[in-house]
C-alpha cells in the first residue's frame, strides 16, 4: 500500500525538510509526497481503493500502535494507497474533514503545519515498523 503525504505549501530547505526526508526514506513502503499551493492545486489521481486520512486538531489521538493497525488492517483489505492531508495555516474544509476515512489529531496543542509534516512522516515510519514486527517501537 502506498503511503501519500499530501500537504499544503512549500517545506524548501526548512529543517522539517530533513526530518520528513530521514524518515520517508527508512519506510519501505512506496512513500508518495504531493505539495499543493496554499490555496487550490489540484490533488494527483488515486490509486484505488484508496483511504483518507485528515491531519486535524480534532480528529482522534491515536497511540503509534493504534495507527498501524489501522494501516494493517487497510492493507490487508486491499487499500492501494492511504492518503494523508495536511492542510495549510486554516486547516480543512467542511467537506474534507466529512469525507475522511480518518481524522488524525497529534494531540491537542497547534502545531505549524510545516512540522505536522515531519511529525506525520516519523509516525508513519513507526506505524509501518510496527507492523514489520522490528524490535525498535517499544509499548510503554
Amino acid at each position: 500500500m502506498r503511503l501519500h503525504i499530501v500537504a499544503r505549501g512549500k517545506i524548501g530547505r526548512r529543517p522539517e525538510a530533513e526530518l520528513v526526508e530521514r524518515y520517508t526514506r527508512r519506510i519501505t513502503w512506496p512513500v508518495a509526497i504531493t505539495e499543493l499551493p496554499e490555496r487550490g492545486g489540484a490533488l494527483p489521481a488515486p490509486q484505488t481503493p484508496l483511504r483518507t486520512v485528515v491531519l486535524d486538531e480534532l480528529g482522534r489521538d491515536l497511540r503509534s500502535a493504534e495507527l498501524a493497525d489501522v494501516l494493517s488492517r487497510w492493507r490487508d483489505d486491499g487499500v492501494r494507497e492511504t492518503r494523508f492531508l495536511i492542510g495549510a495555516a486554516d486547516g480543512h474544509d467542511v467537506a474534507q474533514r466529512a469525507d475522511a476515512d480518518l481524522l488524525l489529531s497529534f494531540g491537542r496543542a497547534t502545531w505549524p503545519h510545516m512540522m505536522a509534516r515531519a511529525m506525520l512522516a516519523e509516525q508513519l515510519w513507526r506505524a509501518t515498523s510496527i507492523i514489520a514486527g522490528h524490535p525498535y517501537h517499544r509499548e510503554g
